[in-house]
Parts: structure tokens; C-alpha cells; sequence
């Protein structure tokens, strides 16, 4: 194959329309475009406007609220963490951090940090170092004898 050689799959491209050429052509006159006013012109088609009515937008009220920076986190059940125990490719007696979970396939990718949270059980005596747990995990991991160190309070930003 040579450069000169390629080309585009049959149908891939369409051929330019061009209009305003004549009746003949279907698309002569007003092009395809209507009437006329602001509509049949370029870039100055007002989105949302209801003939001078308060838009829907607008007559709607504002809620909710959406923070500047906020932290994407791998959620990860108990249940998945025992089961990769389980299956020799956590090793429970060192400290379970965000960096082990991925390389055992635990966790897809690095995220912001990692939270653990209590569905499923855990029997393994386990040390956690992650970023958060939910009230149930930190307790069900205490039962089983381990320990949860929440890296939430170093990797909050100082507030100033």
C-alpha cells in the first residue's frame, strides 16, 4: 500500500450540498433554511427562547450544589477484598494500601484514593491504609482483629 493508494470506505463521505443555486437544484431561494428572521441567520439563534415568555430554564429553581475539587475515589466492598485474600493475591500481613489493591486487580485504576466500605464480611486479621471507610467496614475489620488508618486528615487540603 502507497500513500497515494488510500482512500476513504464507500458512503464514508457525503457530498456538499449547495445551496442557494436555483429552483432547479431543490435547494435554491431560501436554502433550506425557512422563512426569514433569525433563524435563516448565522450564529444568532437564541437556545431556549419562548417568544418573550420566562423561559423554562430560567422559571425553574437553582438547587444543589457542586464542589470546586471533589475527590474521585475507588469504592471497594469487603467482600471483594476477602475474596482476593482468599485467593492468595492480597497478602493480609502487610498493610492493605490503594498501591496493593491495584496490583491485585482489586482496583482498576488509581483514582484520588480508595474507600472502603462494609458490604460482604472479612475474616482476615488485616492492617488498612486508605483514604476512608464507612462506620460498618471500619467495625467489621475491627472484629476480624484488624486495624483501619485513614489517610483522609494528611491528604485534606489546609484550610487558610
Amino acid at each position: 500500500m502507497k500513500l497515494n493508494e488510500i482512500k476513504d470506505n464507500p458512503g464514508a463521505s457525503k457530498a456538499r450540498i449547495r445551496v442557494g443555486r436555483g429552483i432547479g437544484s431543490g435547494k435554491g431561494k431560501q436554502a433550506g433554511r425557512g422563512g426569514k428572521g433569525q433563524t435563516a441567520r448565522s450564529g444568532v439563534r437564541i437556545k431556549g427562547f419562548e417568544g418573550g415568555q420566562m423561559p423554562l430554564h430560567r422559571r425553574l429553581p437553582k438547587r444543589g450544589f457542586t464542589p470546586p475539587s471533589p475527590r474521585d475515589l475507588n469504592a471497594v466492598n469487603l467482600g471483594r477484598i476477602q475474596s482476593a485474600i482468599d485467593a492468595g493475591v492480597l497478602d493480609a500481613g502487610k498493610p492493605i494500601t490503594a498501591a496493593a489493591l491495584i496490583e491485585a486487580g482489586v482496583v482498576g485504576r488509581a483514582r484520588d484514593g480508595v474507600k472502603i466500605l462494609g458490604k460482604g464480611e472479612i475474616k482476615a486479621k488485616a492492617d488498612f491504609e486508605v483514604y476512608g471507610a464507612s462506620k460498618s467496614a471500619v467495625a467489621a475489620i475491627e472484629k476480624a482483629g484488624g486495624s483501619v488508618k485513614t489517610l483522609e486528615a494528611e491528604a485534606a487540603p489546609a484550610a487558610g
